[in-house]
C-alpha cells in the first residue's frame, strides 16, 4: 500500500499537480515538528462546498500523519482538479460525524473495515474554504 501511495504522489508531482485523480485531492500541510510542507493525496467527499476526509491510515492504530499535522495547525491548501485553494480543517463530531460517516461508508466499504480494524475512532475531517 506504502508504495502506491508514493507512485501516486510521484505522478501528481510530476504532473505539475494535475494528476490526483477523479475523488482525490491533494492536501498541503506543515509538518508539526518539521516544519516543512508536507504533500498527501487524499480520497474525499464534497459535501456543499466543503470536502470531508477520513482520517483511517489503512486501519492502523496510529493516526495518519497528515491528521496530526492538521490538529497541531488547522490551516492548509487543498489542489481539487488542479485549483489550489486554502482551507480550514476541523474534526467533525457527534450527529454530524455521524451523519458523514454513514454517507462516507455507503461511498466507500473499506471505511468500515478500517475502523474494525482498530481500536481508535477514526477521524472524519471537514475541510472547509477559506475566504474566496
Amino acid at each position: 500500500m506504502q508504495s502506491l501511495w508514493h507512485l501516486h504522489r510521484f505522478a501528481y508531482r510530476i504532473s505539475g499537480e494535475r494528476a490526483a485523480g477523479d475523488g482525490t485531492l491533494a492536501i498541503h500541510t506543515t509538518g508539526r515538528r518539521s516544519g516543512e510542507p508536507r504533500v498527501t493525496l487524499l480520497n474525499y467527499l464534497a459535501d456543499d462546498g466543503r470536502y470531508v476526509v477520513v482520517a483511517s491510515n489503512a486501519g492502523s492504530d496510529r493516526h495518519p500523519s497528515w491528521w496530526l499535522n492538521l490538529a497541531a495547525r488547522p490551516e492548509a491548501e487543498i489542489v481539487v482538479d488542479g485549483r489550489r485553494q486554502p482551507i480550514r480543517a476541523r474534526l467533525a463530531d457527534g450527529s454530524e460525524r455521524e451523519g458523514l460517516w454513514e454517507r462516507i461508508s455507503a461511498w466507500n466499504s473499506m471505511y468500515p473495515r478500517y475502523a474494525a480494524e482498530t481500536q481508535r475512532e477514526i477521524p472524519v475531517v471537514v475541510l472547509e474554504p477559506v475566504g474566496s
